[in-house]
């Protein structure tokens, strides 16, 4: 067979079932060995879209989403993608085509050196120097992807490489396990939890990715320490649970915040850094901390480990739980309190543009608890994150590590692709919707039913929130839109023009229930963010 072909058997061996993309003279071999694999390849309008639907299926799925691109420049578009399932720890495998290997040692039309340049932004980047090696490269690009903590790899195939004829089988697949925390570090994290005052949970990414959220859920409610989640842990115990304290990371003194400040014992379980600085919710650089996770902790001078529990999730936090002395209820209780006050003030508002918090509290009760919601990043990102209730993990998917504009278009359209009998909504705001909105003809053409609720204020929102909070005025933020409407109709999909507060709960109903693509445009009041900074800064930790 040629070498096109065994590569392409070797990521049927991986069990891939998409590959996002955009085909290309360099990968002419890969695609036309496509035609008789089982593998289904969604051909994008950009390769950036590409590589984001690939970050959100590695996420949704556990299983390395895969994106292909050509030479040049088309890899180059690739890399803010790939750069956030990394950042994010999303298993990703990118593969680029490259000039014959006669071409690489000189200047030459298009070429680039994508292995060192995907090595700063990937777990592993590699060439394939020959066919003999395929099957190698190709298991190793997806056990290094998907072994904890799991992130992007990528892979540059010359197209003389494709084209040689070889005779190899895929290799044997065997997934990496965590090992079994060792049970002296268990018995040492029973007794500081069992003789700590007021110990609080900070739970991250890595427990949706160890599938250990019944087990954190369970190892709260049976010692009776509260939970608070970052961003991208939204989920990871039921906003309905009692010890759950919502989501901390707008790096203020948030609710959640008081709780860190009052705690003598801070039990992280699966904490991603890049997430949520440790700085900024333990600058006093005192307090015990345990650290709970498959991997060992970074070196911080803010995250001064006392206990690192290194092993499988669920079996650490099953034996921990079964050896330590539950605590009784105590006064952080009241911050949750707090917290869903604030959710409800503004449910039947009806002040037009629309509150942030009346959009989400719409969006909220439209959506059925399994139902997906995949966030983009600006100031509406902070609102979802403190404000959307989530029940079970993976239904709120927010990038928070390396944080790109961009990603949510592309990911509702993977997410339902994942998850075909869940409906998926992306929310944007109108500047990161316009970065990848060719994706909608994408999604038009394969049939792909998603909502769009863009949440416009011709601004970038976030910056726009920084700059009067730091300087009072702003700089070069606004800008103008198209008619969302007439924009959405020229692909053929529905669009949604929310004129007044009262239309969106009937226009977010239908639309869930529309066998095809809508844009919402929702109108909303930005006032309210430098309220809520107000407010947050006027907290205190009194009860």
């Amino acid at each position: 067979m040629k070498a096109s072909e065994l590569f392409i058997r070797s990521l049927e061996n991986e069990g891939v079932e998409y590959i996002f993309g955009i085909p290309g003279e360099e990968n002419l071999d890969v695609m036309d060995a496509l035609l008789d694999s089982k593998i289904q390849f969604i051909t994008t309008r950009h390769e950036q879209g590409a590589a984001f639907m690939a970050d959100v299926y590695g996420r949704l799925t556990g299983q390395a989403g895969v994106c292909l691109a050509t030479l040049g420049p088309g890899a180059t578009n690739l890399i803010t993608g790939v750069a956030d399932a990394n950042m994010d720890h999303a298993p990703l495998v990118a593969i680029a085509g490259q000039a014959s290997t006669n071409r690489l040692h000189k200047e030459s039309h298009q070429v680039l050196d994508l292995e060192a340049m995907f090595l700063p932004i990937t777990k592993y980047a590699t060439r394939i120097v020959g066919p003999e090696v395929i099957p190698e490269i190709v298991r190793k690009a997806f056990k290094v992807a998907q072994t904890e903590k799991t992130g992007a790899c990528f892979i540059e195939f010359p197209e003389n490489i494709a084209k040689m004829d070889v005779e190899d089988t895929p290799l044997r697949v065997k997934h990496a396990m965590p090992p079994e925390p060792a049970a002296e570090q268990v018995k040492r994290a029973a007794e500081l939890i069992s003789n700590a005052e007021n110990p609080i949970i900070l739970a991250g990414n890595g427990v949706v990715r160890a599938k250990a959220s019944k087990a954190l859920a369970d190892f709260a409610q049976q010692l009776g320490i509260p939970v608070a989640n970052t961003f991208m842990a939204k989920g990871v115990i039921p906003f309905r649970h009692p010890m759950a304290l919502g989501s901390v990371g707008l790096q203020s003194n948030d609710y959640a915040n008081c709780g860190f400040a009052n705690a003598d014992v801070i039990i992280c379980v699966g904490y991603d850094m890049v997430e949520y600085h440790p700085y900024l919710w333990h600058p006093s650089r005192d307090r015990t901390i345990i650290h709970i996770d498959t991997t060992h902790a970074e070196v911080d001078a803010h995250y001064s480990v006392i206990l690192g529990v290194i092993g499988n999730i669920n079996h650490s936090l099953n034996r921990i739980a079964a050896q330590t002395a539950p605590h009784q209820d105590n006064t952080m209780r009241t911050l949750r309190d707090g917290l869903i006050k604030e959710m409800n003030q503004h449910r039947d508002d009806s002040e037009f543009p629309v509150k942030p918090q009346k959009i989400i509290w719409d969006l909220r009760t439209a959506m059925d608890l399994e139902d997906i919601v995949i966030c983009d990043v600006g100031a509406h990102k902070m609102w979802m994150s403190r404000m959307f209730r989530c029940e079970h993990p993976n239904t709120c998917i927010i990038s928070n590590g390396f944080a790109s504009m961009g990603i949510a278009v592309p990911g509702a359209i993977a997410a339902k692709l994942a998850y075909p009998d869940r409906k998926v909504i992306a929310v944007t705001g109108d500047a990161g919707f316009l970065m990848n909105s060719q994706e909608i003809e994408t999604a038009m053409r394969l049939n792909i039913a998603i909502v769009i609720l863009i949440w416009n204020d011709a601004s970038y929102g976030l910056i726009e929130w920084k700059q009067k909070n730091q300087f009072g005025r702003t700089s070069n933020v606004k800008f103008t839109n198209p008619d969302f409407v007439q924009y959405a109709q020229s692909f053929g999909a529905h669009g949604v023009k929310i004129e007044q507060t009262e239309q969106l709960m009937p226009a977010l109903q239908q639309a869930l229930q529309r066998d095809t693509v809508t844009i919402i445009d929702c109108p909303v009041d930005y006032r309210e963010n430098l309220k809520l900074t107000e407010t947050l800064g006027q907290l205190t930790l009194a009860n």
